[in-house]
């Protein structure tokens, strides 16, 4: 194979002239147009899963942040630099959640910067372009206006910047091939170590980002027209090893630790084929034509049996094999392709990920394989232009940028709190029984319980046998002094779907604790939770408390008492509840006055505890 020339750093990355404004100018101002068409979601609330993500207070000590590292199921997903990323931002800002989003934009602006960097150092026409397009594209909200997301924005940084320093890897080592008998330069390997240290950090922020090798691999073909096993090969297999690594724990923590397993994610070979060649089709549709976008889409039912189900794979390979005719004339529209379609692998069904429960595709999803679509179509708009009057070649682009920014700045409407996401993926499908349930949680805790409970029957409707839901209906019910029987039932019914589920039923043993004839079903209900949880502290003292009214379980009753507190003693209820009974024993009224004490240090204004104590003191 001839030697690759050398790549012109004077030649104009965007076929027509260089601007003449600084570099730093330019990257300021895709900032600002960032800033401009996010703002309404800047100071947005905590979305969904958000607080499950930002550092938990059991993760919030220095000591613990080795946990973050080596304890698999210590955070929502075993992403280890994205958790750390969150544990320094929380000792900076704590629970202040326009400063993370001020963050994921900061980044998500950087990763845009970066890809325009990238670009020129191909000489690629359309660098800036494309840099607006995915900055400014509204599929981009969902990562961006999301805090979860950060693992989108923060890995796609450390993948573009690996880019970087591998191309200047490549460049630097001209054609020495990476032996021990050919070394390459070291300056070369040492950018070479850099691009593995990014790589590394990429894939430990979230492991879509392992198809990096593979994309390099698809680069290194269209820049030469062949691939070298010595020179293209060769320095990436530790980086598909690495990648392997990563794809496979992140696969096992999603089914081990997140839930995704069972009937939901049953499907075979052939309908995870039959899905891949659909939601390739899909995004590419949410790509072309943004319309309609939502934070969860319809769940597909894949029916091998239905002929059109194949049609999206079947037109997908058409296309590949029409791209691979056409390679002799332009390799770039084949190794966009290749790059899309490889980025989604990991999301197109093949690995069961956690959201597959609600739908098999989301925005977030093709976060960085858009790049796959994106840059080739910018590409091929500058070259169409190149040839039309200056101001087309301003005002076309510029129009595009600005129509996608307008788009995003609506869709980014939604993302200003819970309510409103919920409301607006609802109204675009209808069929979301996870909006929703999330809606009639949101509302119940802002105290409209009517809506609350029209949006938990909403969900029942669409998901019938959802233990959670009939939980939460059966205690917005229990506000409605007319429903009391009501909730009951479904709080019964959330306990016989889902006996595991220990918050409903410890909400039932409270309910028929306070009702006349029905303490001994609260006894056992109460007992059931135990036996799943024999930690929780309160629920030992209600267990307690509702012994103290049967006959002949006082010393039963005071037993569950001194386990609450020793469990947790800052419990200060129980301590006050557990002082009195003490005092109705002669043999043990001294044992009281400790107990009052501890009332009084946790709960000072705790009148009914002091005047006790006083009269024990006399």
């Amino acid at each position: 194979m001839p030697p690759r020339p050398a790549i012109s750093r004077s030649s104009p990355p965007d076929g027509g002239a260089r601007s003449a404004l600084p570099g730093w100018l330019v990257w300021l101002g895709l900032a600002v147009l960032c800033v401009l068409a996010y703002y309404p979601a800047i100071h947005g609330g905590f979305l969904w899963d958000d607080e499950a993500h930002v550092t938990k207070a059991e993760l919030r000590p220095a000591a613990a942040l080795g946990r973050i590292w080596f304890e698999l199921g210590a955070t929502q997903q075993y992403y280890p630099v994205l958790h750390s990323a969150f544990w320094v931002e929380h000792r900076l800002w704590g629970d202040t959640a326009a400063a993370y989003h001020w963050l994921n934009l900061l980044l998500h602006a950087t990763a845009a910067g970066l890809l325009v960097r990238v670009l020129q150092r191909l000489a690629i026409p359309g660098a800036w372009l494309a840099g607006l397009v995915f900055a400014l594209h509204p599929v981009g909200v969902e990562s961006v206006a999301w805090i979860s997301e950060q693992k989108n924005t923060l890995s796609a940084v450390f993948y573009l910047l690996a880019v970087l320093a591998y191309l200047r890897f490549d460049e630097a080592r001209g054609d020495a091939a990476p032996s021990a008998a050919s070394p390459a330069p070291d300056r070369a390997w040492r950018t070479y170590a850099l691009a593995t240290v990014f790589f590394v950090l990429a894939i430990l922020t979230k492991s879509v980002t392992a198809t990096l090798p593979a994309a390099l691999l698809v680069l290194a073909w269209w820049r030469r027209g062949a691939l070298s096993w010595r020179r293209d090969v060769a320095p990436l297999l530790p980086w598909f090893a690495l990648g392997i690594a990563a794809g496979l724990c992140t696969a096992w923590v999603e089914r081990k630790f997140i839930g995704a397993a069972g009937t939901a994610y049953d499907l075979n070979a052939l309908q995870r084929c039959l899905l891949a060649g659909r939601v390739v089709w899909f995004y590419l549709g949410k790509l072309l034509w943004p319309a309609q976008l939502s934070f969860v889409y319809p769940r597909w039912t894949i029916d091998a049996a239905a002929a059109w189900s194949y049609a999206g794979g079947l037109a997908a390979l058409a296309v590949l094999a029409g791209l691979w005719r056409l390679r002799h004339r332009s390799r770039g529209p084949l190794a966009g392709a290749l790059f899309f379609g490889g980025t989604l692998f990991p999301a197109l069904g093949f690995f069961n990920v956690y959201p597959f429960i609600y739908s098999y595709v989301a925005d977030h999803f093709q976060y960085l394989a858009c790049l796959g679509v994106i840059v080739p179509v910018a590409a091929g708009l500058t070259l169409a232009l190149a040839a039309r009057p200056a101001w087309a070649r301003r005002a076309i682009p510029a129009a595009l940028v600005g129509v996608l920014g307008l788009l995003t700045w609506r869709q980014a409407h939604d993302y200003r709190d819970n309510v409103t996401l919920y409301r607006a993926t609802l109204a675009r499908n209808p069929g979301a029984w996870m909006a929703a349930y999330n809606l009639g949680m949101e509302l119940a805790a802002r105290g409209e319980t009517d809506a609350a409970i029209a949006s938990y029957r909403a969900a029942l409707h669409l998901r019938p046998g959802y233990a959670e839901a009939h939980g939460n209906l059966g205690m917005a019910l229990l506000a409605q002094p007319d429903k009391k029987a009501e909730a009951i039932a479904q709080l019964e019914t959330a306990v016989r779907l889902k006996p595991e589920l220990w918050q409903a039923e410890n909400n039932l043993a409270n309910t028929l604790a306070t009702m006349p004839g029905r303490e001994d079903e609260a006894i056992q209900h109460y007992q059931a939770v135990l036996r799943q949880h024999p930690e929780k502290a309160e629920i030992q003292m209600n267990l307690g408390i509702a012994l103290l009214g049967r006959a002949n379980r006082q010393v039963e009753a005071i037993g569950h008492l001194e386990s609450a507190v020793r469990t947790n003693p800052d419990l200060w209820q129980a301590h006050y509840v557990l002082a009195h009974e003490l005092l109705s024993l002669p043999d043990r009224r001294a044992e009281a006055i400790p107990h009052l004490e501890a009332v009084l240090r946790l709960n000072p204004g705790f009148t009914p505890a002091r005047e006790l104590l006083d009269q024990l003191r006399r």
